[in-house]
């Protein structure tokens, strides 16, 4: 027993130097995905890997629901195409409390806390597309807040990319608001401050690399392998603690030194780019958790520091305007399997908990027929076909797959089609192409996927794509 007890000590002291330094292990949930897992399945992911906090990007029902009595702290959401209805209509925005909101923490005890207004919708990509709405949804949704009783417990925030803040001196000491957005930004944070709610930012070095290609690398991790930034006796090692302290810095110079702040998005990929891979995901995300378990900070901000990790699931059918990344931002394959060794320091074994009864499709796959010519003029509008209508973000320079010759190349596209549409024979009709095998034709580790077996609590949008399918072809 003496040694079941400082066996027992050990394993607590070295998980409590994980996420005792953090305030609430938080996981963003998406749902952008052809094939997603049920709900429940999900929340059971998150609380077998001790999440505590879950950051969602609308506010679906049977999402909503399965969190309930889960303890799971919730972040919902208001995607921005509906910041122009709650901003000019406070009818709108008290339904809109009401039912995903007020409904959810009565009748079915969801422990929502945040609701997020919009999503990085002062990105310059937007081309101010969404700069007359938030601020006006913002204040639209906290008086229905009030309305409801709920303001003291449901706190608003604006989640917003980084980019909504600069330093003209190029270190943080010479943090301040975008120019454009400048008297914006003021009345929100001062809104945010008067109202409780927190400051919201996502924080990405791995963009700042991708469109960098002079960007050094090792700054972008928490190995302290770069070379350091020295500002005003401040010391920066890394990306992350330069770009948050800047924000710290631009909400001092404005008289908001002690607002809040809240990581909302934080993370690494694994495939679609040359930088995006199981090894950098790891090295990245491992970094940055054993960086916060401290709890010590970054320099201009010391204490626990309040992040949700970007994310927990791959997801198949996000936009991919941004790059062929941003469908493999999770943890966890799409199936909810670990991609990569990762101690977050809230499970007994250290590792992640892959996802419970997963139920797959059967063992086949569609593949390019050893007899189709490479030249058969059908090859070139039948990949694209497939491709623009399934996943193919897998393929290309220093992807996982990069390394497929031309016909492992067709046949990972037909596949990839195939399995979207739940292995139908007709999916696997590409004239005098292809055909199905049992013989899977994954190789290293470009995986051919078997999909699982569809949800239908969210069939509307996969039964829609099927129609186009159908015919289209």
């Amino acid at each position: 027993m003496a040694s079941f007890s400082v066996y027992a000590s050990i394993t607590f002291l070295s998980l409590c130097a994980m996420i005792c330094g953090v305030s609430g292990l938080g996981a963003n949930w998406g749902t952008q995905a052809s094939h997603p897992l049920p709900p429940e399945t999900v929340v059971n992911l998150l609380r077998d890997n001790g999440f505590q906090k879950a950051k969602l990007f609308d506010a679906d029902y049977g999402t909503l629901r399965a969190l309930g009595k889960s303890g799971i702290e919730v972040m919902v959401g208001i995607p921005n195409d509906m910041l122009a209805s709650l901003a000019s209509s406070m009818k709108t925005a008290e339904k809109w409390v009401s039912q995903n909101v007020s409904q959810h923490i009565r009748k079915n005890n969801v422990n929502i806390r945040y609701v997020a207004v919009g999503n990085e919708p002062f990105l310059e990509t937007y081309n101010g597309s969404f700069l007359r709405t938030t601020f006006p949804a913002l204040r639209n949704v906290q008086a229905a807040l009030i309305k409801a009783g709920l303001s003291n417990q449901v706190k608003v925030t604006v989640p917003l990319n980084a980019d909504v803040y600069e330093s003209a001196s190029g270190v943080p000491s010479g943090g301040d608001f975008r120019a454009d957005i400048h008297d914006l930004m003021l009345a929100i944070v001062k809104f945010l401050s008067d109202n409780g709610g927190p400051f919201t930012v996502n924080i990405y070095p791995f963009i700042s690399l991708y469109i960098d290609s002079n960007f050094p690398v090792e700054y972008a991790f928490f190995d302290g392998n770069s070379s350091p930034i020295n500002d005003g006796g401040a010391t920066y090692y890394n990306m992350f603690d330069a770009n948050h302290d800047t924000l710290v810095r631009a909400l001092q110079k404005n008289g908001y030194g002690n607002l809040p702040i809240i990581i909302g998005e934080i993370g690494w990929p694994t495939d679609g780019d040359r930088n995006a891979n199981n090894e950098y995901a790891r090295r990245f995300n491992q970094g940055f958790m054993s960086h916060i378990s401290g709890g010590k900070g970054t320099p201009m901000r010391p204490g626990p520091i309040d992040a949700y990790l970007f994310s927990l699931i791959d997801e198949d059918a996000k936009s991919v305007d941004p790059g062929n990344f941003e469908r493999h931002w999770g943890i966890f394959t799409y199936d909810g399997r670990p991609k990569y060794q990762l101690n977050l320091g809230t499970t007994n074994s250290g590792s992640l908990v892959p996802a419970r009864s997963v139920h797959y499709l059967q063992k086949k796959w569609c593949v390019m027929k050893p007899s189709a010519r490479l030249d058969d003029p059908q090859v070139a509008p039948s990949v694209s076909y497939a491709c623009g209508l399934a996943d193919c973000t897998s393929l290309g320079y220093g992807t996982s797959c990069g390394n497929l010759d031309a016909r492992g190349n067709i046949s990972y596209a037909f596949n990839s089609y195939y399995q979207k549409n739940n292995q139908l024979d007709t999916a696997c009709k590409f004239p005098n192409l292809s055909m199905i095998t049992k013989a899977d034709p994954s190789v290293g580790s470009c995986i051919f996927q078997i999909t699982m077996e569809p949800y239908y609590g969210g069939a509307e949008r996969r039964i829609g794509s099927l129609r186009i399918m159908v015919m289209q072809k």
